[in-house]
């Protein structure tokens, strides 16, 4: 079987077929996505930042209340952070809402938009990923967008079976490829053609390959398994218990909220641990469960067990003086901004447990 550099020096060398054969399908093919109506950088940046790590259908409601609410960058620059995270709510990997709201200050203050990948690159929360992305579909530039996706596509086009440290690493080496084959005259559509490729028809689970457009270019399918490619390292998982505590007391629910600072999940709200009440944790589990609930985050596979907790007079005085935990009442659960899962834990608890 050719070498992968071999498979990628064909591919460079049909690279004008490789073009055609791709755009051709994107035109017909592509899904007609808010984004790409009446498109702007504004729409483009922000469905990039919602669109990493989550899926089409669930960004699609997010983007209408986000655009209906935060049109452009001078009102998303001017609106609350509260309220930034309060519509990103139950999006997750909330650092992409803060970094979209600092981002929007920066270039609300700037007397133009910039239109190259370096300058974008030098904005708050910008990777290589977006700057490429952004500025080919807005500006024509010619930069090639590589994400998971395009790293798929690329190593089943050269059958390439180096085993990556990570997807980083698979990013960094395929680059020089995704830009030899970038359609210059076209970059914008030609990136885009990518995503929807890997997003629609080379998946990672059972690719079509009987309907992709660039099948003929593919070593990947002619070894019979293209599923076998990209391959990258297993993550290491880590496990984490968390007890937490289920406090309502006079139609008011205890709730935790994160530091300003915190790098996670700054300043939203969550059920209270142990640790955040002060308790020691076997205190909590000698009360009665109420419900075990499981959720991950990046590398961690946390498990966390929800505890009835009635604490005295005097431990409410106590936590009332600790200027993390909030007394919400009931009806105003849904003016703050819970965690995702938090949030579908407590309407599920409040449904269970009736206040």
């Amino acid at each position: 079987m050719p070498s992968t550099a071999t498979n990628a020096k064909h591919l460079i060398a049909a690279r004008d077929a490789f073009q055609r054969a791709l755009l051709d399908w994107y035109r017909v093919h592509h899904r007609k996505l808010p984004w790409r109506d009446a498109p702007s950088v504004y729409k483009t940046i922000v469905s990039e930042l919602m669109l990493q790590q989550t899926q089409v259908k669930t960004v699609l409601p997010y983007f209408a209340r986000w655009l209906a609410e935060l049109p452009d960058f001078v009102a998303l620059a001017a609106a609350p952070e509260a309220r930034v995270l309060k519509l990103w709510e139950g999006l997750g990997y909330y650092s992409r809402a803060r970094n979209l709201h600092k981002l929007a200050k920066t270039i609300a203050a700037l007397p133009a938009v910039p239109r190259t990948p370096s300058e974008w690159r030098e904005l708050p929360g910008v990777g290589p990923y977006t700057a490429a992305a952004v500025t080919s579909i807005s500006f024509g530039a010619h930069a090639a967008v590589v994400d998971g996706n395009v790293v798929r596509i690329l190593a089943r086009l050269t059958a390439d079976a180096t085993e990556f440290k990570d997807n980083s690493t698979a990013v960094k080496t395929v680059t020089p490829l995704a830009d030899a084959l970038l359609n210059r005259d076209h970059p914008g559509d030609h990136n885009q053609a990518m995503m929807e490729l890997g997003a629609t028809i080379c998946q990672r689970h059972n690719p079509l390959c009987t309907v992709c457009p660039v099948f003929a270019f593919c070593a990947g399918q002619k070894s019979g398994d293209p599923e076998n490619f990209p391959r990258l390292a297993q993550k290491k998982i880590e496990h984490l218990a968390i007890t937490r505590a289920w406090i309502l007391h006079d139609g008011k629910l205890l709730l935790h909220r994160a530091a300003e600072g915190a790098k996670r999940f700054a300043n939203m709200h969550e059920l209270p641990s142990h640790a955040d009440l002060g308790l020691d944790e076997a205190t909590l589990l000698a009360t009665p469960l109420l419900a075990r609930k499981k959720r991950g985050i990046t590398r961690y596979q946390i498990s966390e067990s929800i505890h009835a907790f009635a604490p005295d007079v005097a431990t409410r005085r106590r936590l009332k003086k600790n200027l993390a935990l909030h007394w919400v009442p009931i009806a105003d659960l849904e003016t703050i901004t819970l965690s995702g899962p938090h949030r579908r834990w407590v309407t599920e608890l409040l449904a269970k447990f009736p206040h």
